[in-house]
């Protein structure tokens, strides 16, 4: 019994202290994250000191009230000893003195004692909450209405808001997070929450199933709850679809890993049947889409047909055709102009683009893309007496509008052509951070659309753009198809290129450097599957060091220190690599370039983050758009500098990072943002060109290891290539040939015009139970299988009938077996 009565002992009771607010020495401004410096009046531990910093969330505090924090004390490396809340209210009183004495306070203007007196009198020691909770209360003590109304505001000030926080905060959510959802939901936020927490994951970005599910059980929802159902199958498609890249995934897949999701929430064993039958609910609301055999997000389904309809709306509108001789003769006299001699494909390249309302532009490196684009632009404005001094457009947009995925590809674009280019996202108005339902631009203006680096642009960024293009606008889309698709889903350009109705030009001539360049010709040969003879032989502008793995660093410093004696920078060389991890990848390379490039000395600046250190004169990339700032993911800068101290009242600790002349600040809050760029993975390079490249390649890297990578990272290297590593990886690279991504957005292009769209479009709901129907047979548990075998005596506690997570994540047993003889329609029926 002793046991017993031990396991319903009473926890101990968390950290407190009841104390009033100093000053606010720090405010995020992206987040109810706060420093403060309180008094403390009364406190359940050891702490002799009149004031404490306290962190947490927390909403608009008054200096002249009384809270009750609650949390823990941590110890911060740098300023010791602090309380860390997680939760706090205001204290209170609850005797009938006490509360006498608050309500009669200098806060409430108008209330003496004695109407201190009838209220409580008139409403007990609870006072506060019935006057918060209904104001009606106090009608029949007949108060005048400017004290009334001024008691119920100040009793109910920012309790709304303090609520909602600690609410969060019971909920395990930080200040960042509490922000979004607030910002999302405001004074909704609880209510829907306890409605249907699985809508966090939804509609917040940085919160998973998993988090969601956690706040589920907190709330008491059943593991088998449809809320929950429903969340796991969406989580799972939009999963899919960002680990393949493809656009759709089909029943079996979705039914597997849906049910691998929903048993390492809480562990529930959820029937393969339920799950089948909420797939069936969702695409019924249209929350899924499905259609021969395929199953879609919303999102992507939508954006693939909206792509097809936009480009026939481009393409079909009447235009006043061009006569072909003047383009041509305008052609020539742009060539004479410039002095470019175009070769025949280059001549076709720019008539394309000028006769058509839609065209596309691919080749390699060094084809000559640039020029074209050059020429595009000189040629468009000739024909069209337009001018390309910037400065004659002050009151109205400027005709030609170029723009590229990234900052950096926007920027070579921009120096290539002497004319202004943005990101995508900043021509169309995005910040980066929209949800997919959210990303809504703002219509183009202008005559010319050239996008360059078309292989990096997914499908819904795509789909966004392509419907914000006017019906009059030209548009030339530019990229290399060889290259790695975009890190969204979808493979917007390749598809493109595959539909046989839109204009195209291939260049495949090589012009840049092609007389004594070894990089480009290796590229090519790489691109069509093929190993030069002389790969590992010294060239004059590339070179092969054979090593492995482990021995990659000690390569890397070699070359970095006889290249310092050379006087290249930090700059002129840039590291790649296709992983963090591994002697090889990304984050052992970055510290030892760093070491090497940057090292500690007394008196520079620096700063510890998650495991990183930044030091003033530290090369950085940025992560994530912030276009207010004029700052992109993949932008490299330079730490200028690094404030860590306090002034009066208030701590400061910002990193500055001058990208190409625009200094940034980043405040502590923000500093995720960033990241070490002396080594920088091969996605996050596209769309960069660099004076010297390092390429580690090993066998460490197996799984990365695709002709598309390979080639991609070679073209990033403008005039010097050193390939680090194993011949036999990069043969490995060059035979591992990327395997198509599953899109639908040839064929939506193909109904489109062939203008079989209703018929298309209508939904099969019941293909698709019939589709699970075929599927609940080999994906269902064990579980179903004792359903099944009620007529049999099967031993409860036998461990050969149960399904766990456990069984699933060790694939010790497949949860796709079973259910042979039970369709979706049975169950159907038997409802």
């Amino acid at each position: 019994m002793a046991e017993e009565i031990d396991l319903f002992k009473t926890p101990t009771e968390p950290s407190f202290f009841i104390g009033q607010v100093q000053s606010e020495i720090f405010t995020s401004p992206d987040s109810f994250f706060k420093v403060l410096i309180v008094s403390v009046e009364e406190a359940n531990f050891d702490w002799h000191e009149p004031e404490i910093t306290v962190t947490g969330s927390f909403g608009d505090l008054s200096d002249d009230q009384t809270y009750r924090f609650e949390g823990k004390i941590v110890e911060h490396p740098r300023y010791g000893q602090q309380f860390q809340a997680t939760s706090y209210h205001a204290n209170r009183p609850t005797s009938r003195d006490g509360l006498i004495d608050f309500l009669s306070g200098k806060q409430f203007i108008g209330i003496g004692k004695k109407t201190a007196e009838k209220i409580v009198d008139k409403l007990g020691t609870d006072a506060i909450n019935k006057i918060v909770a209904d104001p009606h209360v106090l009608d029949e003590l007949k108060l005048r209405k400017a004290i009334k109304d001024s008691l119920v505001d100040n009793l109910r000030a920012n309790q709304g808001m303090d609520q909602i926080i600690i609410g969060l905060n019971d909920l395990g959510f930080g200040a960042n997070l509490s922000s979004a959802i607030f910002d999302k939901y405001g004074e909704e936020t609880l209510h829907i929450i306890n409605e249907n927490p699985y809508q966090l994951a939804a509609e917040i970005d940085g919160i998973s199933f998993n988090r969601a599910d956690q706040v589920a059980q907190k709330l008491g929802i059943a593991t088998d709850d449809t809320r929950r159902i429903d969340a796991a199958i969406i989580q799972t498609l939009d999963d899919l679809t960002m680990e393949t890249g493809d656009t759709f995934t089909t029943t079996k897949p979705l039914l597997q890993q849906t049910i691998q999701l929903l048993a390492q929430g809480s562990g529930g064993r959820v029937s393969t049947d339920l799950i089948a039958n909420q797939i069936v609910e969702l695409e019924k609301k249209q929350e899924i889409r499905y259609a021969d055999e395929k199953i879609y997000p919303t999102t992507l389904y939508n954006a693939e047909w909206q792509i097809a309809d936009h480009l026939h709306r481009l393409l079909t509108v009447d235009q006043e055709k061009l006569p072909t001789t003047t383009i041509e003769k305008t052609v020539s006299k742009v060539a004479d102009q410039s002095g470019i001699v175009y070769d025949q494909v280059q001549k076709e390249a720019i008539k394309t683009a000028l006769s058509s309302k839609v065209m596309l532009l691919t080749g390699g490196p060094g084809t000559g893309k640039t020029t074209i684009i050059k020429g595009i632009v000189a040629s468009y404005a000739k024909i069209h007496d337009l001018s390309l001094d910037v400065n004659e457009y002050k009151e109205k947009s400027f005709p030609v509008l170029l723009a590229a995925p990234t900052g950096r590809a926007a920027k070579r674009m921009s120096e290539a052509t002497d004319l202004p280019a943005s990101t995508i996202h900043r021509l169309l108005g995005l910040n980066g951070r929209e949800m997919p339902t959210d990303m809504n631009a703002r219509d183009l203006e202008g005559s010319l659309l050239i996008i360059d680096e078309m292989s990096m642009v997914d499908t819904l960024l795509f789909k966004t753009l392509i419907q914000a293009v006017p019906t009059s606008m030209h548009v030339v889309l530019v990229g290399d198809k060889d290259q790695l698709p975009s890190v969204g889903p979808g493979q917007v350009f390749h598809d493109l290129l595959d539909f046989v109705e839109l204009p195209k030009v291939e260049l495949t001539n090589i012009h840049r450097q092609a007389a004594d360049s070894t990089i480009i010709p290796l590229a090519h040969a790489i691109k069509e599957g093929k190993l030069p003879a002389d790969l590992t032989n010294k060239m004059p502008d590339r070179s092969f060091i054979s090593c492995h793995a482990n021995q990659v660093p000690s390569v890397v410093q070699q070359i970095i220190d006889l290249s310092k004696k050379r006087d290249y920078s930090a700059n002129d060389i840039q590291i790649l690599a296709p992983m963090y991890r591994g002697q090889a990848g990304i984050d052992r390379l970055n510290e030892l370039a760093q070491q090497a490039y940057n090292p500690p000395v007394n008196g520079k600046q620096e700063v510890d983050f998650r495991g990183l250190t930044f030091r003033v004169g530290d090369k950085v990339l940025q992560l994530v758009n912030v276009p207010e700032k004029n700052i992109f993911n993949g932008d490299i800068g330079k730490i200028t500098a690094i404030e860590s101290g306090r002034t009066v009242g208030k701590k400061n600790e910002s990193i500055t990072v001058d990208f190409d002349g625009n200094e940034v600040s980043y405040s502590r809050m923000e500093w995720n943002q960033l990241r070490l760029a002396y080594c920088i993975s091969i996605h996050k390079a596209q769309g960069s060109q660099f004076k010297m490249v390092l390429l580690p390649v090993v066998r460490q890297f197996s799984r990365m290891l695709q002709r598309n990578l390979l080639y991609t990272a070679i073209t990033r290297a403008a005039e010097k290539l050193v390939l680090i590593g194993e011949p036999y990886a990069v043969a490995t690279s060059v035979e591992n040939e990327a395997v198509n991504r599953n899109t639908s957005l040839v064929e939506r292009l193909t109904m489109v015009w062939e203008k079989h769209n209703d018929l298309q479009r209508s939904l099969k709901t019941d293909t698709l139970e019939n589709d699970l129907t075929k599927n609940t047979g080999s994906v269902s548990s064990q579980i179903t299988v004792n359903e099944q075998a009620n007529s049999r005596s099967v031993d409860p506690q036998s461990q050969d009938y149960l399904l766990t997570a456990e069984l699933i994540n060790s694939n010790k047993i497949d949860p796709l077996i079973g259910m042979e003889n039970i369709s979706l329609q049975s169950l159907h029926q038997a409802k």
